[in-house]
């Protein structure tokens, strides 16, 4: 069987511009990056605003299982169906981080015969805009510290200071750290920490802003910690801002790909959606949904993460509806979910999870049935997508089908995408057409005119299935200063495990009547939103035993080899 980098490689590619020709792109909005992928210039906007609108779909998924449940591959075998239907299509999808990609997961590019070519560009680097945000990052990091040095003029608080360094690798040991050490000339002492960059803020508001003189005032707007009396220090205090923003005037143009159908593909921005909001930008959305009848968008992780956090955070932004859900679910990752299995790497999987066990979907379908009922508050039809492997028989398939109906889904049909590609999606694309032109009634989950205590207790009562919320003392106190300088009406971006509907990854199925930690509230004034913590959560991770970075190389031909 060819690895996914197999089919990628020998696929027929198209030249960029071909791609961009029939996606309605005109080659003077194009900044070429070799043959095979392109910067769009936000110049585009102007020209396609009288344009008519397209569909709007969202992928997302149920609460993910180590065993997968293939929603990228979905996102573009989906995609690749559309095409296939006589309709104009864009894929609108992150850049996936190389912490992931080195680490435990591997690339993002789906997989099979449903993939974005160049598969090696897109999991490598692209065009660049991972490391620009790192660098706007990081710049600001270094202005504060030099404002210490300094004599700090800004009267800074050493211990007030949230601003953290990032890179873009998995580096637990980089978690907790001391700088300034060695001398006076080398900085203030201090402790703080590295962040992945894809958590930073500054990728976050690179995701929703929408053009370059937003982009400007929402990083201006970051604050990084507090004066000794108590008052907050942006980065415009620390006259970093223009410059930051220099540094990401071209990060700010979506990268244009293509699928190995050759159907256009918009990648750009990549925050993660445990510790962040989770979704690709907004700018490649606004440009995509002028130029096709549909646009396919997938947001990260389960519909209690990602999704949620599109619908509240990116919709209420960018003043886009979306049309349809996709829920893409598979009969392991349900099995998975009745809490009867343990996948363990290296070992075989246990038979129940590969011979047919009608009971384990049953008992495992709760976490099914609450993703359909989470995306249904936002008043949109919601369309199951059943991706399917090889050891899936009939009768589990119709089994869940006959369980996502009857949970009140529109449609539920099998995705084959990954053996198929387009092909494979046929039945599923002509449902998510005909659920897209059903009558609805978009809507955000909450006001945020409500307090930050109601928000959260919305999305964890309502989303989530908990009880009641808990806070720590510093939560509270930092809900207290938040609301009094004046951000109390931001959206929410919950900070939690992607593991489970709750904050215990450890939880399966559906858990009701927990209650939901809140460890701790920050804030991101410049992207928008206020985030609570919930459990323990890392926003640097760490390399498991065998990194997939270990298979990693390049052959004898000079091909890379090992990506996946």
């Amino acid at each position: 069987m060819l690895t996914d980098l197999q089919i990628a490689q020998m696929a027929k590619i198209k030249d960029i511009r071909e791609i961009a020709e029939s996606a309605g792109i005109d080659e003077q909005y194009l900044e070429l990056y070799g043959n095979y992928k392109a910067k769009v210039s936000l110049e585009i906007l102007e020209k396609i605003e009288k344009n008519p609108v397209g569909k709007y779909i969202d992928v997302t998924a149920i609460t993910p299982t180590p065993l997968g449940e293939g929603k990228t591959v979905t996102t573009i075998g989906l995609s690749q169906a559309i095409g296939k239907l006589g309709k104009t299509v864009f894929t609108c999808i992150r850049q996936p981080s190389l912490g992931p990609v080195f680490g435990i997961k591997g690339g993002a590019a789906g997989g099979g015969y449903s993939q974005v070519i160049p598969m090696e560009d897109f999991n490598l680097h692209l065009t660049g805009d991972v490391h620009a945000v790192g660098l706007a990052h990081n710049l600001l990091a270094a202005f504060i510290d030099n404002s210490l040095l300094k004599n700090n003029p800004l009267d800074i608080d050493i211990h007030s200071i949230t601003w953290p360094r990032v890179v873009d690798i998995s580096d637990r040991a980089l978690r907790h750290i001391v700088i300034g050490l060695g001398g006076k000339e080398d900085g203030i002492p201090r402790e703080t920490g590295f962040d992945i960059t894809v958590a930073s803020e500054v990728m976050a508001i690179l995701a929703l802003t929408t053009d370059i003189f937003d982009l400007k005032k929402r990083l201006s707007r970051i604050i990084i910690g507090t004066t000794r009396s108590g008052k907050p220090v942006t980065a415009e205090d620390l006259k970093a801002s223009g410059a930051m923003t220099v540094l990401l005037k071209d990060a700010i143009k979506p990268t244009l790909m293509q699928t190995l159908e050759h159907t256009p593909v918009f990648v750009h921005a990549g925050p993660f959606a445990n510790i962040a909001h989770g979704n690709s930008s907004i700018i490649a959305d606004r440009i995509a949904i002028r130029l096709a009848d549909y646009v396919v968008t997938e947001s990260g992780f389960g519909a209690d993460c990602g999704f949620e956090k599109f619908a509240n955070i990116k919709c209420r932004y960018s003043g886009l509806k979306p049309d349809c859900a996709v829920l893409v679910c598979s009969i392991r990752a349900l099995k998975m979910h009745s809490g009867k299995f343990k996948v363990v790497p290296g070992k075989p999987l246990d038979k129940g999870l590969v011979e047919e066990n009608l009971e384990a979907i049953r008992e495992g379908s709760s976490n099914l049935i609450k993703h359909i009922e989470n995306v249904k508050l936002f008043g949109i039809p919601v369309v199951v997508a059943i991706n399917k492997f090889t050891t899936d028989t009939e009768k589990e398939i119709e089994l869940v089908r006959e369980i996502a109906l009857k949970a009140g889904a529109t449609a539920a049909e099998v995705s084959n995408v990954w053996a198929e590609g387009g092909s494979g999606g046929i039945k599923l694309a002509q449902q998510v057409m005909k659920a897209c032109d059903e009558k609805h009634d978009f809507h955000f989950l909450y006001s945020v005119e409500k307090s930050i205590k109601e928000k959260i207790e919305i999305i964890a009562t309502k989303i989530y299935g908990a009880e009641k919320v808990s806070y720590s003392s510093i939560a509270e106190e930092k809900i207290k200063r938040y609301t009094r300088w004046g951000f109390g009406n931001l959206p929410i971006c919950m900070a939690k495990t992607h593991l489970s509907l709750s904050h215990d990854p450890n939880l399966k199925g559906a858990p009701k009547g927990f209650t939901l930690p809140v460890e701790d509230v920050r804030l991101s004034a410049g992207a928008g939103f206020i985030y609570p913590l919930c459990g323990k959560i890392r926003t640097m991770p760490g390399l498991p035993t065998e990194p997939a970075g270990m298979h990693v190389d390049i052959d004898e031909n000079g091909k890379i080899v090992g990506l996946f």
